[in-house]
């Protein structure tokens, strides 16, 4: 099966293209990482412009959706530029609140996440700590079934206090869950929900991290193009092909499972696509860090804007460990 874009879809990744490259990103990365998030804030009201979190909202929250494949077209593009924020979350968040329907929380939250006013975070059930807690206007955390919780629900937790927890990535801000907060639901309904929100955020991860591949692979080709060694590009040596190929084909190989999950929604295929993608991701960092040498180290070249973010989105909405129990289980031949 193929899966091509059309035009109106390939022509609003164009535009995004256009838009994150004026954008100028691994600068607003860095101010971000940073805590100073006025550039990122700005950048985030450009992209509600284009309609990226309209994408994940009904037509009757103000927003253009639901629809998946135009959302990993989208993540596709800011992963390949690096954009900051809780993205992945925002729209994960917009899922949950739809599912949970008006005229509670979906009604009074929706609207201005759709328009780019909020932005919103989110802790599943389980644990976890919450992204960009700081920035975020809303910060979501489902608690599951356990001893400390007798039903499952849905709370929008205050601000932190706390600073944020070391990153492998310095532009995902992590902070711990605090306590306290409004009840916005409860009961099985929010189980649901939870379990729909975690379909998009690990299709929409998969799709910034085959961004972030493709991004890596583009740059660490033009490198090895103007570096010389011997005399000669060392793009020219059969090794550096190698394993440049075997990044290339890594990341195609993910592409088609990144949009076949966005047609289906289908929980394993989401996490096949994750796994693959991310895996994916992180060979072709690895093999950028190489064949840049000792400067692929350094933090202010701004390769390291992209090497870090991929290894942080390999464990980000499940690791994968997780993604391939939920495929095995799927097929039948894994656990619970």
């Amino acid at each position: 099966m193929r899966f091509l874009l059309d035009t109106e879809q390939r022509a609003f990744a164009d535009s995004l293209d256009a838009r994150l490259k004026a954008a100028d990103t691994p600068s607003v990365v860095r101010e971000w990482s940073r805590g100073a998030h006025g550039r990122g804030r700005a950048l985030w009201r450009e992209l509600a412009e284009a309609g990226v979190f309209a994408l994940a909202v009904p037509e009757e929250y103000g927003g253009f959706g639901p629809r998946p494949v135009e959302v990993a077209v989208a993540f596709v593009e800011l992963g390949r530029h690096a954009v900051p924020g809780p993205l992945v979350e925002t729209v994960a968040s917009a899922v949950l609140l739809t599912r949970l329907g008006a005229p509670g929380p979906a009604g009074r939250l929706l609207p201005a996440l759709a328009s780019g006013g909020t932005a919103a975070t989110l802790a599943p059930a389980g644990g976890g700590p919450l992204l960009d807690a700081d920035t975020a206007d809303v910060r979501l955390v489902v608690s599951g079934h356990d001893a400390r919780n007798p039903a499952p629900g849905l709370r929008l937790a205050p601000a932190p206090t706390a600073p944020p927890r070391p990153s492998l990535d310095p532009a995902r801000r992590l902070f711990g869950v605090p306590p306290g907060g409004e009840i916005l639901a409860s009961g099985p309904e929010v189980t649901s929900a939870a379990a729909d929100a975690l379909v998009w955020a690990r299709l929409a991860t998969a799709a910034q991290a085959l961004g972030t591949g493709l991004a890596l692979l583009d740059r660490t080709v033009a490198y090895v193009v103007r570096r010389t060694q011997f005399g000669v590009p060392v793009g020219s040596f059969q090794a550096v092909k190698h394993r440049l190929a075997d990044a290339k084909i890594a990341l195609e190989f993910a592409r088609p499972l990144l949009f076949g999950a966005a047609l289906t929604l289908d929980p394993a295929d989401a996490a096949a696509a994750k796994v693959t993608a991310c895996e994916a991701a992180y060979r072709t960092a690895r093999t950028a860090l190489q064949l840049h040498g000792a400067i692929g180290y350094t933090a202010e070249y701004d390769l390291s804007l992209w090497l870090t973010k991929a290894r942080a989105l390999l464990t980000a909405w499940g690791t994968p460990a997780q993604c391939r129990a939920r495929v095995l289980a799927a097929s039948g031949a894994g656990g619970d």
